[in-house]
């Protein structure tokens, strides 16, 4: 196995990833990143496996658990009760309750809303001055969603976005100690606002995801005060982070390569959003545990080894798509790891592909000489992969 090094702070990669992700995969398909100190997989078909070999997984093996630093307390709090990190039986029993309450038919009954939402954000848009398009309507209608979904008054969304920034910060390459202070007081302050909402939606039911958390069982069992809270952060942080840079990737990526109106059509929106989706994700790395000694691709992994998944990279594998560093939206979907897989496939990937469904066809029909006022740059956050802002004018 080659050592690979590569800074994921260093600025040009930062910028542009897929390079060293070729280079890497050139060389097999697990690679030693030396910066992170784990193996990490790069092609498809080893990501594709690895995501769904339960012989690793998320939750950390017992005898490695640390009560970590008391400072993060907060923080590790929300992350004991998350159903990102949990493995079966408790898994199986999280997300079952979670999918009674987050079902098809709520997340479609947001559509209607989620058009007349798009159409008054395009109706705020200055048209005498170049504007950010992340603030001004990628942001804002992923977090307004998410507001409505869980039933929390929309005039929160800005303070939801500050603590969910502060939390997810946790997991990006270039955190500090200072990240990590934020990241406590944020979790802080969002369990007590939760504790305290989640108590009011016990005493008087809404027509919400809360409440329908609240009311969730399974086999006589329901859902914690912790496990509850622990989902709404999750699907805010989760959702907010993905459909945000989705957007903003995806409208940066169609602007500085043309776009065809064939896309946004009823027959080619799916298409065109699983395409932004793989071409350029929001997450470009998921790592699992290895839970018993065990061979991958020629390599022995020991219990508590991580291994790094590289969703990105795995999306570009040309042995797995002709073509794949070409953004192509009319091509049939067929390599797509953005969303993960196996157990842990994203429980809020529909909300996510409604939310670009809608608003995609609808920012381009109203600004179709939307154009970009600068070069795009993409923020230090990975693994993590989104703009600082999308300066635009109409």
């Amino acid at each position: 196995m080659k050592t690979l090094t590569q800074s994921p702070t260093e600025p040009d990669f930062v910028q542009n990833p897929y390079p060293f992700y070729d280079r890497a995969r050139a060389t097999g398909k697990l690679g030693y990143w030396q910066d992170y100190g784990m193996v990490a997989a790069f092609s498809h078909d080893a990501v594709h496996m690895l995501l769904r070999d339960r012989r690793f997984g998320r939750e950390v093996p017992p005898e490695m658990a640390t009560e970590g630093p008391p400072h993060l307390a907060p923080f590790l709090q929300v992350e004991a009760h998350s159903l990102l990190d949990a493995e079966p039986p408790r898994h199986t029993r999280l997300r079952k309750l979670v999918l009674r309450a987050f079902t098809s038919r709520e997340i479609k009954a947001l559509a209607p809303g989620l058009e007349t939402l798009c159409h008054a954000l395009v109706d705020a848009f200055p048209t005498d001055a170049p504007f950010d398009l992340l603030e001004a309507y990628c942001t804002q209608v992923p977090v307004i969603a998410i507001c409505r979904l869980l039933g929390v008054p929309e005039d929160m969304a800005p303070q939801l976005l500050e603590w969910s920034h502060k939390m997810v910060a946790m997991y990006q390459a270039s955190k500090t100690t200072e990240t990590e202070h934020a990241a406590a007081k944020a979790s802080q302050d969002f369990i007590d606002f939760l504790t305290a909402y989640v108590e009011e939606r016990r005493a008087t039911p809404g027509e919400d995801l809360i409440t329908r958390l609240i009311q969730a069982e399974e086999d006589g069992e329901s859902l914690s005060t912790d496990e509850l809270i622990g989902t709404c952060i999750l699907l805010l942080n989760a959702g907010h982070e993905a459909t945000v840079h989705s957007l903003g990737n995806g409208v940066s990526t169609m602007l500085q390569q043309g776009w065809k109106t064939d896309w946004l059509l009823p027959e080619g929106i799916d298409g065109l959003v699983e395409e932004i989706l793989r071409f350029d994700p929001p997450l470009h790395m998921f790592t699992r545990y290895a839970y018993e000694p065990v061979e991958v691709l020629g390599h022995r992994f020991q219990r508590g080894d991580q291994v790094a998944l590289m969703l990105a990279a795995a999306n570009r594998d040309p042995e797995a798509l002709e073509a794949a560093d070409r953004f192509d939206p009319a091509r049939p979907p067929k390599v797509n790891k953005s969303f993960g897989g196996g157990l842990h496939f994203c429980v809020g990937a529909p909300l996510a592909r409604l939310e670009m469904q809608i608003a995609l066809p609808i920012l381009f029909d109203r600004c179709p000489n939307l154009r970009l006022a600068e070069r795009p740059q993409f923020s230090n956050t990975f693994h993590f992969h989104g703009l600082t802002r999308l300066l635009v004018e109409i």
